[in-house]
């Protein structure tokens, strides 16, 4: 039997007259390629989502669409690329208003501070885009080391640290590329001092030092983001959040700062 004989169930008539906000594919596991400022492009593995509205009157969608949409789309992702697939989408399911989640790890070389031995760095990321908004959203996770001042002025010798994880959103509109480099960088310039994957001997000394030499509170972390983040071009808002996960408290530290630059 040819498909143009095939019943099709999802576009026949529902008649409870309830619309569904969202409807579509969740947790895809697909290949991506993204925009990498050193290399040009760089390929990844992400944790896809797409939506559409459906109207009332459609019993379902068509789920098949979402994932011709996404492979054509595959090899290469950016924000002129995000507003494309959202455009395909309501356009191909017949919907009124699209959306786009991608999760996935960026890479970058990292030199050791002394010896300059270079491994790579993983970061947590997510690009999310809603045909109803007229911007996009990044957010990218980035782990940094904390030093607390006040165990440094308390103590006769030493101080306590921690691992922080900071989590920052940042809003663009299409037109404009903010690069997850650059978030990256504001992450890990406002910490006690960077993480690295590899680290040797003489590496390691110079971590300890230097952040004994540079204590920070949770405050003090996104208070230095936030300094950073302003002087982005291109920013709509953003919001900087860091937890540090504390070595001496059965608790985490947590701070954030939300701004509207528009």
């Amino acid at each position: 039997m040819s498909k143009d004989h095939l019943r099709d169930i999802q576009s026949e008539p529902d008649y409870r007259k309830i619309p569904i906000n969202k409807v579509g594919v969740k947790d895809i596991t697909y290949p991506v390629v993204m925009l990498d400022r050193n290399r040009g492009k760089q390929h990844t593995v992400a944790n896809v989502n797409m939506y559409v509205n459906l109207p009332h009157h459609f019993r379902g969608t068509h789920m098949s669409r979402f994932i011709e949409i996404l492979n054509r789309h595959r090899d290469g992702i950016d924000t002129r690329k995000v507003k494309k697939i959202l455009e395909d989408m309501k356009s191909e399911l017949d919907a009124e208003t699209a959306h786009f989640e991608i999760e996935f790890p960026f890479f970058m070389t990292k030199a050791a501070p002394v010896s300059g031995e270079e491994a790579l760095m993983d970061y947590r990321c997510r690009l999310a885009a809603s045909s109803d908004e007229n911007f996009y959203e990044v957010e990218v996770n980035v782990p940094v080391l904390s030093l607390c001042p006040c165990s440094k002025e308390i103590s006769s010798y030493g101080a306590h640290n921690q691992r922080s994880i900071m989590k920052i959103q940042v809003r663009a509109g299409y037109s404009r590329i903010v690069w997850i480099e650059d978030v990256i960088r504001v992450a890990e310039s406002s910490g006690s001092s960077e993480i690295y994957s590899l680290l040797k001997r003489e590496d390691e000394k110079y971590i300890t030092e230097k952040s004994y030499e540079n204590p920070v509170f949770v405050e003090d972390i996104v208070r230095n983001a936030t300094e950073l983040m302003m002087k982005i071009d291109g920013v709509l808002w953003f919001s900087v959040e860091s937890e540090n996960m504390e070595s001496i408290h059965n608790h985490s530290a947590y701070a954030q700062i939300c701004m509207d630059l528009k």
